[in-house]
C-alpha cells in the first residue's frame, strides 16, 4: 500500500522569554519566544516535525498560515514527496489564490519552510541520516533539480550551479571526517541581550571565551552613548582577538547607520547587522561603502531568494544570514547557498530563537561538505536558550556545533514542553491568560 500524509498537525508555543528579557533587542523589546510547531504524519505511523519561529503575539495567525496549506500536503504520496522535494517547495508555494498573500514572503512563506523542514526531517528519518548529511550524499544533479531557476538566471544558471557543486564534490568524504572530528564554529550573542546590565554582559562575554567562543555579538541601536559604553566593556573583557559583532535589528535609517556606527568602529566592530530596513537592498550598499572596513550582514528577515540574488548582485553584503524557516526552508535555502557560492560571499547564518539553532547547523554543515567547501570567516550563531525543550537538542564544545548525528532535522519538541507551553491552554500560560 503506497505510504501517505495523513495529517498536517499545527500548534501555538510560546515561552516566557521576556520575563528575563532573554532575546531583548532595540525593535524587540520584550520578545516571547516562541513557534508555530509543525508534525507531519503518514500513514505508516511516521512523523515528521518542522517549525517557524516568532516572538509572540502573532503565533496564532502564523499557525493558521500552516492550516492554509495544509490541504496541498494531506494525502499526498510520501515518496513523491521526497524525492521531488523542488516540487513539493513549488506546489506550496505557487498556489494560485495563496501565493497571493505573499508571493513568496511573510507569514505564508514561513509557514510553507515550516511543512518545508517537516518533510525533510521526515525524509531524513527515512533515510536514517541527519538533513546535513542527506543533503550533502545527494549528487549535483539532484541538488540543483530542487532548485528554481526561474527568477536566478540573470545570476545563477543551472550550469553555474552544477560547476560550484562538481568542484566541490571530490573533497566531500575528507571534509565529512574534519566535520565530525571537529565539529563546525560557532559564535555567541548570548552575553549581548539589549536587556542585559552592563555586569551581566562582561560576566558573559568573559565566559564565553572561555568556553572557547572566537566571536561574539552585541545588541545595539537604542541609545549611542550606551551602546559606546557596552561595546567598550566589551572589548576590555575579551581582549583584542575576538570578534566583536554588533547588530541594530533594523533600527537606524541609513544615514543614521552610518553615524552612529562612526564612534563604534573605534573599538575593532567587525560587523553591523541588519542595519537599516531589512528590504532596502541600496540602503545597505549606500551604508556597506560608507562604514567599511567593518562588515555588513544581514539575511534573517529576507523575504526569499530574490531578495538574496538582488543583494549580492548590489554588492550590499559582505556577510549573508540566511534562516531557517524565514524563507521556504530547506529546499530554498539550497539554491540560497549556491548564490552566495557564486558570489563568494560567506554565510554565517541567524539562529538563537526556537530550533533556528537546531536546523539551520544543517545548512551550514551541508554547505561546508557540498558547496563552499571551506569555513573561513563562516560561523554558526548560538544562543544558550530552550534547547532542553528538543529531543536532540545542539551540542556545543570549544566554540563549536558539533555534528548532529540523529536523523531528521532536529526540531522535534519534547511531549512535555509541547504540553506545557501550548498558547494559552498550557500550565506555563494559564495563570497569565486566565484559562482554564
Amino acid at each position: 500500500m503506497t505510504e501517505v500524509i495523513t495529517a498536517v498537525e499545527a500548534a501555538d508555543i510560546r515561552f516566557p522569554t521576556s520575563r528575563q528579557l532573554d532575546g531583548s533587542d532595540a525593535m524587540n523589546p520584550e520578545p516571547d519566544y516562541s513557534a508555530a510547531y509543525v508534525t507531519i504524519r503518514t500513514s505508516s505511523g511516521q512523523a515528521g516535525h518542522g517549525l517557524a519561529f516568532t516572538v509572540g503575539r502573532g503565533n496564532d495567525v502564523q499557525v493558521a498560515a500552516v492550516r492554509a496549506l495544509a490541504p496541498l500536503v494531506v494525502g499526498l504520496p510520501v515518496d513523491e514527496v521526497v524525492c521531488d522535494p523542488g516540487a513539493f517547495s513549488r506546489r506550496l508555494v505557487g498556489d494560485s489564490q495563496l501565493r497571493w498573500l505573499g508571493p513568496a514572503k511573510g507569514v505564508i512563506h514561513m509557514a510553507a519552510a515550516a511543512l518545508v523542514n517537516a518533510v525533510w526531517d521526515l525524509y531524513g528519518r527515512r533515510e536514517g541520516k541527519p538533513v546535513w548529511e542527506l543533503l550533502s550524499d545527494l549528487t549535483p544533479e539532484q541538488l540543483v533539480d530542487m532548485v528554481d531557476f526561474r527568477y536566478l538566471e540573470d545570476a545563477l544558471t543551472r550550469d553555474e550551479a552544477l560547476d560550484i557543486l562538481r568542484r566541490a564534490e571530490p573533497g566531500r568524504a575528507e571534509r565529512k571526517r574534519r566535520l565530525l572530528a571537529r565539529g563546525y564554529p560557532a559564535y555567541t550573542t548570548s552575553p549581548g541581550w539589549l536587556g542585559y546590565t552592563d555586569e551581566k554582559l562582561v560576566l558573559l562575554a568573559k565566559q564565553a571565551v572561555a568556553d572557547g567562543f572566537t566571536q561574539i555579538k552585541l545588541k545595539v541601536g537604542a541609545d549611542p552613548a550606551a551602546d559606546l559604553r557596552r561595546v567598550a566593556l566589551a572589548r576590555e573583557a575579551v581582549g583584542p582577538d575576538i570578534r566583536i559583532a554588533v547588530d541594530a535589528n533594523q533600527a537606524w535609517g541609513v544615514r543614521q547607520a552610518v553615524e552612529w556606527m562612526a564612534p563604534l568602529a573605534a573599538y575593532d566592530v567587525y560587523w553591523i547587522e541588519e542595519p537599516t530596513s531589512p528590504d532596502d537592498i541600496l540602503g545597505h550598499a549606500a551604508i556597506r561603502r560608507e562604514v567599511a572596513p567593518v562588515k555588513v550582514a544581514t539575511g534573517e528577515h529576507c523575504h526569499n531568494q530574490v531578495m538574496f540574488k538582488q543583494l549580492l548582485q548590489a554588492r550590499a553584503i559582505d556577510v549573508l544570514q540566511l534562516d531557517a524557516s524565514r524563507t521556504a526552508g530547506v529546499t530554498e535555502n539550497v539554491a540560497i547557498l549556491l548564490l552566495a557560492a557564486k558570489f563568494g560571499v560567506p554565510v554565517c547564518p541567524h539562529a538563537g530563537g526556537v530550533g533556528l539553532c537546531e536546523m539551520v547547523q544543517h545548512l551550514s554543515m551541508f554547505d561546508y561538505v557540498a558547496v563552499s567547501g571551506t569555513t573561513e570567516d563562516r560561523v554558526i550563531e548560538y544562543v544558550d536558550h530552550l534547547h532542553e525543550h528538543f529531543t536532540a537538542p545542539v551540542r556545543i564544545s570549544g566554540g563549536h556545533y558539533l555534528a548532529p548525528t540523529t536523523p531528521g532535522i532536529g526540531a522535534e519538541l519534547r511531549p512535555a514542553s509541547v504540553t506545557e507551553h501550548r498558547y494559552p491552554d498550557g500550565s506555563v500560560w494559564r495563570e497569565e491568560t486566565g484559562h482554564e
